[in-house]
């Protein structure tokens, strides 16, 4: 991976500027690591963990990923399509989608290997998979079956025009009945594990909203991504004081019932790899989701 420094990061230490990366997804302490062996370069020179930055600095970087055993794993799917080519699933939420070091058992991944052959994915621990949603977030997610329908699947995804459609419970009483969010998110200054709306080192994000329902302290909103990039409409929804419900990264408020954040992905539209025909799919909410959003409907 090759990054190229602008004047916004000039005299910023090395390890600090990459770590707020969300692609590189690293921890500083790995970062430093890196820099110690030799896969990060600046300007094809190695540097030390306390290297400040300069305008147009080039920055090398290679990451050599764990590799993970990943076991198949006999655990129910919720299937909605299947062909030859490709997987609809309806992921529960608290599910993770794929393995990841410390963790590679349970998730969605080691489900669809004991149900189907997959594709290679963009990454070994991520077989079949085109794209993610949170571990805590229910709802559709599209797998492709091989090779050809990931490449024709991913190229989808970078040119917009898979369609997702989320349904979100959020705190307060939203006033307007459309909005648009158009604020970059990148990595949280203080919190590496959180995303902000940030200038710094941020990618543009932008996401549309419509008010379904109105309650007394909460607000039912259908969202749909124009751009996808990590927590994205829990980040956007929580910038316009406006947090989703039960979310246990982005809101105050307590837990209910041990359930995720009150977010779930209702409807996904794609061209068929092989038919290029166009298909939509649709998928409510479990009951849990109902049982919590029933309590806002009845204060």
């Amino acid at each position: 991976m090759k990054l190229v420094v602008n004047s916004e990061n000039i005299g910023e230490r090395i390890d600090s500027f990459l770590s707020k990366n969300e692609e590189l997804d690293l921890t500083r302490s790995k970062i430093q690591e890196l820099i110690k062996t030799g896969n990060i370069l600046v300007n094809g020179k190695t540097i030390k963990n306390s290297y400040k930055l300069e305008e147009n600095d080039e920055v090398d970087i290679t990451v050599v990923r764990e590799n993970l055993d990943i076991e198949p794993e006999d655990i129910p799917l919720d299937i909605v399509y299947e062909d030859d080519d490709v997987l609809v699933i309806n992921k529960k939420s608290g599910m993770v989608v794929h393995p990841a070091p410390g963790n590679t058992s349970g998730t969605l991944v080691n489900a669809l290997m004991h149900y189907s052959k997959l594709s290679s994915g963009s990454e070994a621990f991520r077989p079949g998979i085109v794209h993610r949603i949170d571990k805590d977030t229910s709802g559709l997610l599209l797998v492709a079956k091989n090779d050809k329908a990931h490449l024709f699947l991913e190229e989808e995804l970078k040119e917009h025009k898979i369609n997702r459609t989320y349904i979100a419970l959020v705190s307060g009483v939203i006033k307007h009945d459309t909005g648009e969010i158009d604020a970059p998110i990148g990595r949280d200054k203080l919190d590496r594990k959180k995303m902000a709306v940030t200038s710094n080192n941020s990618k543009e994000a932008v996401t549309h909203f419509k008010v379904l329902e109105r309650y007394k302290n909460a607000t039912l909103i259908e969202c749909k991504l124009e751009t996808g990039r990590t927590h994205q409409i829990r980040v956007h929804m929580k910038y316009i004081g406006h947090p989703i419900i039960n979310d246990p990264t982005y809101s105050r408020g307590k837990n209910i019932d041990n359930y995720g954040q009150m977010l779930h992905a209702r409807t996904i539209s794609f061209t068929h790899p092989t038919t290029k025909e166009r298909l939509t799919f649709t998928c409510e909410p479990d009951k849990e989701f109902d049982k919590i959003l029933d309590m806002y409907k009845n204060e």
